[in-house]
């Protein structure tokens, strides 16, 4: 009798919702870790998957450790494999908490790993990339928690300079005057684990073209259940979207317990199927395939490979004579 191997990772989920990819996991009380390549921006660390590694920045949503258990050994891989010290932006609340965990390694280790911690106060914006910017929101869990909304800013000519030449408002601009009004635009939100509140209905989370929110709960008598761990019901979810103006929400934080096909058809039930197609499930993984492969149909590039790459047979023009007599044998695909 030969023992069965060891059972195989879930594999991250992966989805594609232009201009943003979004990969990384989320099962409840287990691990999330969530990666934005575009905006080298991650989202907690409660694990870390080698593909986490290349975020430049990483928002930690709270001190739960299904949210950082990770967080030391992203910071120590990203200087042993040359990507640069780690930039860790967090609630001012729990930064003193982060320091002493990440002090408790250097006693372990004889050796200090380096890290660079950002404290934010709410509404404090930090500058990830050019003209993108990432500010903190406080929302209700156990615990000190934090959400973030990613946002880039622009300018926009005042109405009263529209119809003047460059050269002039070159000389307006040299004598100091503003001739430009600035504004910000929300790309993503972020809650971590929260229960509802007034902060998941604030204006530039309800107006974010990406919504990243935890659901953990999806029966109807988990109501309770969901209120005393202060997450969110799919309920509250339901209600949520019909004053959301994001053009897809994302459900992380489901626990093992939840099928994907129960959760995709309660969705449909409780908030209809016009916004239920807003909804997409991180680790539902054979709908995001399937999703990805359209996508990729639909913009004429070439499906991902399946596996090991197969070398083609020699067409039979080309092919040569087999020695001796009798057919060539054919060619045996490379494995």
């Amino acid at each position: 009798m030969i023992p069965k191997p060891p059972p195989r990772d879930t594999s991250m989920g992966f989805l594609y919702m232009p201009p943003f990819r979004l990969f990384g996991e989320s099962v409840a009380g287990e691990a999330t870790c969530l990666q934005i390549p575009e905006l080298d921006l991650g989202f907690d660390m409660g694990s870390c998957p080698r593909p986490m590694l290349p975020s430049k920045h990483l928002a930690i949503s709270h001190g739960h450790m299904d949210h950082i258990g990770g967080l030391a050994y992203f910071c120590s891989q990203r200087k042993f494999q040359g990507m640069g010290t780690a930039k860790v932006i967090c609630d001012t609340r729990i930064a003193s908490s982060i320091n002493r965990m990440m002090s408790g390694y250097v006693d372990l280790e004889q050796q200090r790993t380096p890290f660079e911690l950002i404290p934010l106060l709410p509404e404090q914006p930090y500058e990830i990339k050019n003209n993108i910017f990432i500010k903190g929101f406080e929302t209700e869990h156990t615990c000190p928690s934090f959400g973030y909304v990613v946002f880039e800013k622009r300018t926009k000519l005042k109405p009263e300079f529209l119809e003047l030449p460059q050269e002039k408002l070159r000389e307006l601009k040299d004598r100091g005057m503003p001739i430009t009004n600035s504004f910000e635009i929300p790309l993503i939100a972020y809650t971590g684990d929260t229960r509802p509140g007034p902060h998941l209905i604030r204006p530039d989370v309800r107006k974010a073209q990406l919504v990243i929110t935890e659901c953990t709960f999806f029966e109807p008598d988990h109501k309770e259940r969901a209120k005393v761990g202060m997450h969110m019901h799919l309920d509250d979810v339901a209600e949520w979207l019909r004053v959301l103006e994001c053009q897809n929400i994302v459900l992380i934080h489901v626990s093992r317990r939840t099928d994907m096909l129960y959760a995709r058809t309660r969705i449909a039930q409780v908030s209809g199927e016009k916004l239920a197609s807003k909804v997409m499930f991180l680790m539902d993984h054979k709908t995001n395939k399937l999703r990805y492969e359209q996508q990729c149909i639909d913009a004429g590039v070439p499906l991902p490979l399946k596996g090991p790459a197969v070398r083609k047979p020699r067409s039979p023009e080309v092919a040569p004579s087999a020695p001796g007599p009798g057919p060539a044998a054919p060619e045996q695909p490379a494995v």
